[in-house]
């Protein structure tokens, strides 16, 4: 039985591995979809965990990621109507670290304490940073997607600290492949640099305009995000789909390496949860 099968169930429900391997003992749907019988054996935890860091440590990620890419496109759903840009943040759990530490860190110093005991050190995410939203500070990663418009369907991602800015990310997810042109985002992304970027790649910017202290937005700036939100409100979909549908957005993997291969295969898990709606869709209506 295929490893990465029971993985993308731990996936869609956002399931501990210890939480996955009791719901595949416990639930016959579950093994239905594995294809076990109530005497076959079920992966424990640790081999769950063994097999994403054999993942993590060949860097195959990415690649199952661009192969089912290709897949979607040998069935039609080729990336199609422009591409939406957003980013979420993805809490991990909340690192004790003192202020002496994290100075002994940012000097690339391994504190003392680190040393003598290796498995504290383990237990440790430096990678994971701290960001405000709204007032409200946050502790992880951030999930930087492109979707396309015709069939949002995530077509490229890029995992990063939480206190990367949205706009920073943004080469690494445009989308060559979109028959579209035009790239719609929120006005996170709304800077003269980024404008230029896209000019000089022909690219039609469809990113939310913003306003300053001086020059607030005027009434057909407003008019103009409102028609631009009715398109960029697609992509809330993806991330609405993670909070509700596949268990939430925390993350239990420690480094930026393995929150790369976490966020990854979720977001691989998430567009093959969209294609079985599609395919059922467009079966409905023939």
């Amino acid at each position: 039985m295929p490893l990465e099968f029971t993985t993308h169930i731990g996936l869609l429900y956002n399931l501990s591995d210890e939480q996955l391997e009791y719901q595949v003992y416990d639930r016959f749907s579950f093994m239905q979809f594995l294809g076990l019988r109530g005497t076959d054996a079920v992966p424990d935890a640790t081999t769950l965990w063994l097999f994403r860091q054999q993942l993590t440590a060949a860097g195959l990620v990415e690649g199952l990621f661009e192969q089912f890419e290709g897949y979607l496109q040998g069935h039609g759903y080729q990336a199609e109507g422009g591409q939406i840009l957003d980013a979420t943040l993805v809490p991990v759990p909340k690192q004790r670290i003192s202020k002496e530490e994290r100075q002994q860190l940012e000097q690339g110093e391994v504190p003392q304490a680190w040393q003598e005991n290796p498995h504290r050190r383990s237990q440790k995410d430096i990678d994971a940073s701290w960001t405000k939203k709204n007032e409200v500070s946050h502790f992880g990663y951030k999930n930087h997607i492109s979707i396309d418009v015709e069939y949002g369907l995530v077509r490229r991602y890029s995992v990063t600290a939480a206190a990367v800015h949205d706009s920073v990310a943004l080469p690494q997810i445009l989308d060559d492949d979109n028959a579209g042109d035009e790239v719609w985002a929120d006005s996170a992304y709304r800077s003269a640099l980024i404008e230029w970027f896209l000019a000089l790649l022909n690219w039609c910017s469809q990113i939310h305009e913003r306003g300053y202290r001086q020059h607030p937005l005027t009434e057909q700036q407003k008019q103009h995000n409102r028609a631009k939100s009715k398109i960029r409100a697609k992509v809330e979909h993806v991330f609405g789909a993670w909070v509700n549908e596949m268990g939430g957005k925390l993350i239990r993997s420690i480094g930026l390496e393995r929150a790369r291969t976490q966020l990854g295969l979720k977001n691989l898990a998430y567009n093959l949860k969209r294609f079985v709606y599609l395919e059922t869709q467009a079966a409905q209506l023939s």
